[in-house]
């Protein structure tokens, strides 16, 4: 698989590209920097608002016609929102790539928010944030980053509030599309076989017309974590668990050796330390996992679980200790190798996926201004020791630091 290519647009806007000869589908998207932390405080749910009415007309395309313009021929159209990213990306045969462009371009830059279509996706979004309040494992998870971050766009719900989305007028969509686009911070991505000449070609056909702009807004780091105990009666029949504590940012030099720390506590594998703890040796839990999510200027861990009411105390026990087990005990070199051969093989795997690799390259060009190879990730990788590892268990991974947050059954 050949590496990537990197091709600036004159309004700043950059195109990532990797050619795949051996798919016949290509994956496109157009991912910018802002997100939901870019709100200020009468816009809560804006980002996400404006990603849901960007499908909803446009200078040129009514609703159903951006719609059926991808779906006609089989492919997808899709988008969402993160915390500091907004992407729309579709998937296509390689013989209708330019229509995925051409609409991609449309919706990202074009989208004129009819008042109409307004008002029916206000709706739609009040269901959303219904569903999720209706799935304890989601809510929590949301509901836990304002722990973590009280009074800071951080820990505000992407969906925003019942109160927020009501209160949405066009007039707010236009002012924060306006007032926080920069083309020098927006990434088109492309993975498929297609090549760099004919990216570019249709990069500039229908990118290069976009209008340069800059933005000179800043955002806020949280203020100093203050670890607080939160306990909510719920109409649910097991307990949910959210524990958690700050951690590195996406530019620390230490990110790949926390990040490895993390997925040897508790990562998808069935033989993480938590897993093995709570499930299989206790049977406390369904499952457990625990997270290490990165943001430009700081990051968070966090560990959820579910177990009946009066198996809190215990589970949280052992969590404790298998904490303590990462201080005090260096993992042996067989362990080790273990550790590094199955990160080394779910990255190569997620590598493979055409569709996740064409969003990552989006990501870290927009984040780190470069983006790493495999081979890079694993040169740190293989870099890294057992004493590393202890050592970094030492230096975050404090118990009387950590917040937590917890769902009982009333």
């Amino acid at each position: 698989m050949t590496e990537y290519q990197v091709y600036t647009l004159k309004n700043g806007i950059r195109l990532a590209h990797r050619q795949v000869s051996f798919t016949k589908i290509v994956h496109c998207g157009i991912m910018l920097d802002i997100g939901s932390r870019d709100e200020l405080a009468n816009e809560i749910g804006l980002a996400h608002f404006w990603e849901h009415m960007a499908f909803k007309g446009t200078q040129k395309r009514k609703s159903f016609h951006i719609i059926n313009r991808l779906e006609s021929v089989g492919g997808e159209l899709n988008a969402y929102t993160t915390k500091e990213k907004i992407c729309f990306y579709a998937s296509v045969l390689d013989a209708h790539f330019e229509k995925a462009i051409d609409v991609l371009s449309d919706i990202t830059f074009n989208s004129t928010f009819p008042e109409k279509q307004l008002e029916k996706e206000r709706g739609v979004i009040l269901e959303e944030m219904s569903m999720y309040e209706d799935s304890p494992e989601d809510a929590i998870q949301d509901e836990f980053d304002e722990v973590m971050f009280p009074s800071h766009p951080l820990g505000n719900n992407i969906l925003g509030t019942r109160e927020s989305v009501g209160n949405f007028k066009r007039g707010d969509l236009d002012r924060f599309v306006n007032e926080n686009i920069d083309t020098e911070k927006v990434v088109i991505s492309v993975v498929g076989n297609i090549t760099f000449k004919k990216a570019i070609r249709l990069a500039e056909k229908y990118l290069s017309k976009v209008e340069s702009q800059k933005h000179s807004k800043k955002r806020e780091k949280p203020a100093k974590h203050q670890p607080k105990f939160i306990e909510v009666q719920k109409p649910i029949n097991q307990a949910h668990v959210a524990i958690g504590i700050p951690a590195f940012s996406l530019h620390h030099e230490d990110r790949i050796k926390y990040y490895t720390l993390i997925h040897l506590l508790g990562g998808p594998g069935m033989n993480s330390r938590l897993n093995v703890a709570l499930r299989e040796k206790n049977g406390l839990v369904y499952g457990i996992d625990a997270n290490y999510t990165a943001f430009t200027d700081i990051g968070y861990t966090s560990i959820f679980y579910a177990t009946d009411k009066k198996n809190l105390k215990r589970a949280n026990n052992l969590i404790q200790k298998e904490i303590q087990l990462l201080k005090n005990k260096p993992l042996g070199a067989l362990q080790l190798k273990s550790l590094k051969d199955q990160l080394m093989g779910q990255l190569a795997m997620s590598d493979e996926s055409n569709q996740g690799f064409m969003l990552l390259m989006a990501k870290s060009l927009l984040d780190l201004n470069r983006i790493d190879t495999l081979e890079d990730v694993f040169s740190e990788l293989e870099a890294i020791q057992s004493s590393d590892l202890q050592e970094m268990a030492n230096q975050t991974l404090n118990w009387e630091e950590f917040s937590s947050l917890t769902y009982l059954p009333n």
